[in-house]
């Protein structure tokens, strides 16, 4: 699979898996890809500069002021295509995790508007160590992409896991990547997410704590894969990243409605992980209710419902994806919204489980297919949810 035209900085930390980085440019330059290769200061003693600038055809950069210039870090990051690191060192793997930026690597990194690969490379003892599992946890909560650890021979003489990846499956990991982003391309995607606020007046609303953070994760993963995204965004502070995702922000139940009701028809893929008020005032007071000595009634109507308006309009090319949030029978009400609204799968979460709910960093789910098919994933960031959703999808639907 050829790599022709795509740009990709490489970087090198101290480790002696350094070593791999030269053969791994001469495969990425026999793709065709154009290489920028950068060393932390400490790589350099695992590999010279002057083997890499010439495989590279392209000067080596070390420091973020070399020979009376500035290094700048902020254009090399917005030029690749890729940002990969490889080797990746415990060292480097820390700093990242933690924001430092105290070389030109960790600065191109932190700048870098590219998506970012690494390939971990350190003993066995230190890629076991809880830290070392938070931190490559951390890295994945952030979106990067990491390549899986080799077990063998260590430098230390031991053997287990902690080798770096060989160079050729570092290549095929970054060919996979390279295809995966064109995988929905032409394709319109329709996700809601966040919560609906309904006004009691013009101070005072009915919400509830859903953050919007799965939803948008699900947006940047389809968009990232080629997606067209229309995204119908209800209150919510997430920063939405990629430029192929179109926001449509709403506050209540009532506009979330119409809004997909108007993009449904032109999309082939609706995901619906908003978390919409199931009520919502009779009436709106126009003026803010003062406070008095006597309780306050509040009258409640249902508001639409926008999973199952879709479901019943939908026609044999769409896909249609619900959430369900359960607290009970988790499993027997998921599969009875799955049958009821007409949808093709449901995400199912449970309130019962640690590490799911509204505003965490990651989430637990479970999805039903229409055939009542399960698929069960365990904790994980949710990022790395999207990526298990989108997944599932793609088994359903031709891209």
């Amino acid at each position: 699979m050829s790599l022709a035209g795509k740009k990709i900085v490489l970087g090198i930390s101290g480790s002696i898996a350094a070593y791999k980085s030269i053969l791994l440019v001469r495969l990425l330059i026999k793709e065709g890809a154009d290489v920028k290769v950068m060393l932390t200061p400490a790589a350099k003693d695992f590999v010279s500069p002057l083997v890499l600038s010439t495989l590279s055809k392209n000067k080596v950069v070390v420091d973020l002021f070399e020979e009376n210039s500035w290094t700048n870090h902020v254009e090399l990051g917005r030029w690749a295509d890729l940002m990969l690191i490889a080797p990746l060192s415990c060292n480097t793997l820390a700093k990242m995790a933690t924001g430092m930026c105290d070389n030109l690597l960790l600065a191109v990194y932190l700048s870098a508007t590219c998506p970012v690969m690494v390939a971990p490379a350190m003993d066995e003892d230190m890629w076991k160590h809880p830290a070392t599992k938070n931190n490559i946890a951390s890295l994945k909560s952030f979106g990067n992409i990491v390549i899986p650890v080799a077990a063998g021979e260590l430098a230390s003489g031991l053997v287990g896991e902690g080798r770096m990846a060989e160079p050729d499956a570092i290549l095929n990991s970054i060919q996979q990547f390279f295809f995966q982003q064109n995988e929905f391309s032409g394709k319109t995607v329709l996700i809601t997410a966040g919560p609906t606020y309904e006004a009691i007046d013009p101070v005072r609303f009915i919400g509830n704590n859903s953050s919007g953070k799965m939803g948008v994760a699900l947006a940047e993963e389809l968009a990232k894969r080629g997606a067209r995204v229309e995204l119908v965004l209800g209150p919510s502070s997430q920063i939405v990243k990629s430029s192929g995702i179109n926001v449509t922000k709403v506050t209540s139940a009532e506009e979330m409605f119409n809004a997909c009701a108007s993009l449904f028809p032109s999309c082939q893929i609706a995901i619906m992980s908003a978390a919409v008020a199931d009520y919502t005032p009779v009436t709106i007071e126009k003026e803010k209710i003062k406070k008095s000595d006597t309780d306050l009634q509040v009258e409640l109507k249902r508001t639409k419902d926008i999973l199952a308006y879709l479901g019943s309009i939908k026609n044999k090319e769409q896909l249609l994806v619900g959430f369900a949030l359960e607290t009970q029978n988790e499993k027997e009400y998921a599969l009875n919204k799955l049958e009821s609204k007409n949808a093709d799968m449901i995400v199912l979460n449970s309130l019962n489980d640690q590490g799911a709910g509204f505003g965490k960093d990651t989430n637990k789910i479970t999805i039903f297919d229409k055939n009542k098919q399960e698929y069960a994933f365990s904790v994980k960031s949710k990022t790395e949810v999207a990526k298990d959703i989108v997944d599932t999808i793609k088994q359903f639907i031709h891209v």
